[in-house]
């Protein structure tokens, strides 16, 4: 088993919103990894006096332990229990009813030496390499649902379109202080023997695929194995910084925090 990661975030001397890690027992029979991209709040956003990072660090090492050390629950079960007792830890001194209270995509993974269970929350992504080499994407599509509608509206108010339909029915959803979410999210599992390589990674280095259509997932894929974690991060980072202004690859920010987590089983 070999594992690499990779975070960098997007804007140097700013916090990294994303949370990267995985745990493997001594045996080496198993392991869970996981990853989170903290989903950053507008300035004006109120009620909460902790940072998107403190979050995303929170829940995360919330989730990578219960999926360590709770065989019996399943990863929903696991990040359902983890939103839990990161919302205690704050409920006493912050509203966590805002809308734009702390919260975060998820992906996480959990494997033994029988089966590979996995769970995807809103934009974030999950690559699975199958024993002959193909590449399955695991993608948890409403929010991208949502664009070609917010795209027929004008402008200026494409945003509070989108801002309007998160964590609510018809839209898409993130983890942030409601444990019923956990239910929502995109899970399944696979015998270990179909499995040779997971990979997890944020939509900061989704631009890759998504954004600057440098390949599809399977040659990002082929990038990690060749080059490393960081090598593809710093393509992105070549994409961004040859369109700052975002005229040939629109996107919301210029750089975006960008995580990668390759653990080959």
């Amino acid at each position: 088993m070999r594992i690499q990661s990779a975070t960098e975030p997007g804007t140097p001397g700013l916090p990294d919103e994303d949370y990267v890690a995985a745990a493997t027992p001594a045996s080496g029979a198993g392991g869970a990894l996981v990853l989170l991209d903290g989903v950053t709040a507008p300035t004006d956003a109120v009620g909460c006096r902790h940072s998107v990072a403190w979050f995303s660090s929170r829940l995360g090492g919330a989730l990578l332990e219960l999926l360590g050390s709770r065989a019996e629950m399943s990863p929903a079960s696991c990040l359902a229990e983890a939103i839990g007792r990161t919302a205690d830890a704050h409920r006493e001194t912050c509203d966590l009813s805002h809308r734009r209270t702390p919260q975060a995509t998820v992906v996480c993974a959990r494997w033994t030496a029988e089966t590979v269970e996995y769970l995807v929350l809103s934009d974030s992504a999950l690559l699975i390499e199958d024993q002959e080499g193909e590449i399955h994407p695991v993608l948890d599509t409403r929010l991208d649902d949502l664009r070609p509608a917010a795209l027929r509206l004008p402008r200026g108010e494409r945003a509070a379109f989108v801002e309007g339909l998160r964590n609510m029915p018809g839209g898409f959803f993130t983890a942030a202080a409601d444990p019923a979410v956990a239910e929502l999210a995109v899970t399944g599992a696979l015998p270990r023997s179909r499995v040779r390589s997971l990979v997890a990674l944020s939509d900061g280095l989704g631009r890759w695929v998504e954004t600057f259509g440098l390949g599809n997932w399977a040659d990002l894929f082929s990038v990690l194995i060749a080059d490393g974690p960081q090598a593809a991060i710093r393509q992105v980072r070549e994409a961004e910084a040859a369109d700052p202004a975002g005229t040939a690859y629109p996107r919301g920010k210029t750089h975006d925090d960008a995580s990668v987590l390759l653990a080959e089983l």
